[in-house]
């Protein structure tokens, strides 16, 4: 077999599923058979035409598979072992990695930095909607699957979950802390779920859908605050006694998201931010107390490489979380375009959707 079906960008409001020829694999590659991908609110913006790429290419961040062929060089993984890679696959000999940011891990001397260069499947080379999928850097970059996991307990380990948990992890949460997540959609799901292994005593979610406010007790809210029924900033000041909250992560992307969660923070408090944000953000001066109140805004992009998934693997074995409740929906990859409608359209209470090519 020489060709392949995958999930292609091919314009603004179109993606399709078409015939590719499976890639040829070199030195440090591994070829990965996916068995369980999923499509991201990342996935999206690129078929809106909000996040610019190139005609043709394979879309998708979040393979689970089996290892189909390996490069010569790679060493310690065996074909038909089973395995994840994260969203984001550094290299690790750029700059950036090696000054501790592998997320970062793109640009040259010659061009210059490039912000989000480790994010390279689905956008700047073929990603993991697809029949199979090939893994740069491999050695780097493939964590073997515990026996025993099954694809949807550890589908959202590449992206949503090391996302949601670095939010968390930049909160700076500590044992006792009372932390307020503003969105509850999949992201913000994974964050309420690590600011509870983080060890914060109250966690305040927020969001307009009951139906997510639900999930994110199960997943370790202690408070759920529906936007449209409360004035969420007011409520979270009387919760705190005036005090503020320790934390705050902010999972959706909008000004007024970023500006409530900057509102409730305490002096001296953190403000992290996991959406991606598609106009100018602007500062209030009463909110963020005219630059003195001492408080830290702080950004997280996915991080990847497999000592971060082996991590996140661990705790989904060890059972301290089950993320399967976020999986909602399952479609062929032959039904690719029926499951981007719905998830784009956000219907019948879709979290993510597992896309299944064989």
């Amino acid at each position: 077999m020489t060709m392949m079906k995958a999930a292609v960008f091919l314009a603004p409001g179109r993606i399709e599923l078409r015939e590719k020829p499976i890639p040829p694999v070199g030195p440090n590659d591994a070829l990965v058979r996916i068995t369980t991908t999923t499509i991201c609110g990342t996935d999206v913006h690129i078929l809106k035409g909000e996040y610019p790429v190139e005609q043709g290419l394979t879309i998708g961040h979040e393979p689970v598979g089996i290892i189909e062929k390996l490069g010569s060089n790679v060493q310690g993984y065996r074909e038909g072992q089973r395995v994840i890679a994260g969203a984001i696959c550094p290299s690790f000999t750029s700059y950036a990695s090696q000054d501790g940011f592998p997320s970062q891990d793109g640009g040259c001397s010659c061009h210059g930095y490039k912000p989000m260069g480790g994010w390279r499947f689905g956008n700047t080379i073929d990603g993991t909607q697809a029949e199979y999928v090939l893994v740069p850097d491999a050695q780097a970059n493939l964590a073997p699957v515990p026996d025993g996991l099954t694809d949807e307990q550890v589908l959202m380990c590449p992206d949503i979950m090391s996302t949601g948990f670095a939010g968390a992890e930049a909160a700076n949460i500590k044992i006792g802390d009372i932390v307020a997540i503003f969105a509850q959609g999949p992201i913000g799901l994974c964050a309420t779920a690590g600011a509870k292994l983080r060890g914060a005593s109250t966690i305040i979610a927020i969001d307009g859908n009951n139906e997510r406010l639900r999930v994110a007790r199960q997943l370790g809210a202690d408070v759920t605050l529906n936007f449209r029924e409360v004035d969420v900033v007011d409520e979270i000041l009387k919760l705190t006694g005036g005090r503020g909250v320790d934390g705050a992560i902010e999972a959706l992307g909008l000004q007024s998201t970023f500006e409530s969660a900057l509102r409730v923070l305490k002096p001296g408090g953190t403000l992290s931010s996991l959406g991606v944000y598609s106009t100018d953000l602007k500062i209030p001066l009463g909110a963020f107390h005219a630059g003195l109140g001492e408080n830290k805004i702080v950004t997280s992009l996915c991080p990847g490489g497999k000592e971060r998934m082996r991590r996140l693997l661990n705790v989904v074995a060890s059972g301290r979380i089950d993320l399967t409740p976020l999986v909602t929906h399952q479609y062929k990859l032959d039904d690719i375009e029926a499951a981007y409608d719905l998830f784009a359209n956000q219907r019948d209470g879709v979290l993510k959707v597992a896309i299944k090519p064989f």
